[in-house]
């Protein structure tokens, strides 16, 4: 079955980016409407956003999407990652500015607040899109791929030269919780060169050392260290499975990034749905919609760190 969330979750913060407050609200939507974005302070013209892969504008820093009159919304990937790992795929998301609030860099306030109001299952069947060959993009030294796989699955490797962070690699199934017991609660991070730059270009401006972790050579710089001794890694995952949901539905196929970012992975979906004998659309049988992302998933199963 289609799911989408029994009542309306409100959210308030600032952008990462912007700085900008604002004020995000996801509410209950019907079969087969998918995910869309409406920007409630636009009074004149198109303010409806698709979550959908062909309306991403693509940039390095974040997931932005545009729709047709120009209306945009910009750091939609960890609200997708949320609504994924819950199992959620139909929601009507109100916002009244251009970015969605940062909260506090991960999406665990998004899981609880989905969780605390409930999902509600849809009187229509489940739909996933299967890989059916490798389709693999590159850009220096990222790589980002797609292979067939019987369930939805993302491994994910970076490499940076602060010793804090270093080499990591993890990989997840990510059925069932496995998103909301793992990954949920894992928050974007930085290096304190990156922040410095950022700052004097004028962006970053509603980062904070309570919303970001914030790495310098060998040293973690934000208060209470880390949730996780591979959060980054975990941060990449979260990013990429929100990156992913704008597939339109869930993927089944296992997701492979190396040193990859948002840009990358907009890149690697245009890049499946360029040609049709890399996918095919297939209705869920029972058994495979009871291990989907966030299929039974509870509310005793965010971490406590978060």
């Amino acid at each position: 079955m289609q799911h989408s969330i029994k009542a309306a979750a409100s959210f308030v913060g600032q952008g990462l980016h912007s700085g900008r407050p604002a004020t995000l609200t996801i509410r209950p939507a019907g079969a087969d409407q998918g995910i869309w974005f409406r920007r409630t302070d636009i009074a004149l013209g198109d303010a409806r956003i698709p979550a959908i892969w062909d309306v991403v504008e693509r940039t390095a820093l974040c997931t932005r999407l545009v729709n047709g009159a120009g209306a945009s919304v910009s750091t939609v990937e960890h609200v997708m990652a949320a609504l994924a790992g819950c199992g959620i795929t139909n929601a009507i998301i109100d916002i009244d500015g251009p970015e969605v609030p940062i909260l506090d860099g991960s999406a665990a306030p998004f899981v609880r607040g989905i969780l605390a109001k409930g999902i509600v299952a849809l009187d229509a069947p489940s739909r996933v899109i299967e890989i059916l060959r490798p389709v693999e993009v590159s850009q220096g030294a990222a790589t980002a791929r797609l292979l067939p796989n019987p369930l939805m699955e993302i491994a994910f490797e970076i490499d940076f030269d602060e010793a804090a962070i270093g080499r990591q690699g993890r990989e997840i199934v990510v059925e069932n919780g496995s998103f909301v017991r793992e990954l949920c609660d894992s928050r974007t991070f930085c290096r304190q060169a990156d922040v410095d730059m950022m700052h004097d270009r004028g962006l970053a401006l509603g980062g904070t050392m309570e919303n970001s972790v914030v790495f310098d050579g060998d040293k973690v710089l934000s208060p209470g260290g880390l949730r996780h001794a591979d959060e980054p890694v975990r941060h990449k995952m979260l990013d990429a499975l929100g990156d992913l949901a704008l597939a339109g539905a869930p993927i089944l196929g296992r997701y492979e990034g190396i040193r990859a970012g948002h840009s990358l992975t907009n890149t690697l979906l245009r890049a499946v749905f360029a040609d049709s004998a890399n996918y095919r659309l297939v209705t869920c049988t029972e058994a495979l919609a009871a291990r989907l992302p966030g299929a039974g998933v509870t509310r005793d199963e965010i971490p406590e760190v978060a």
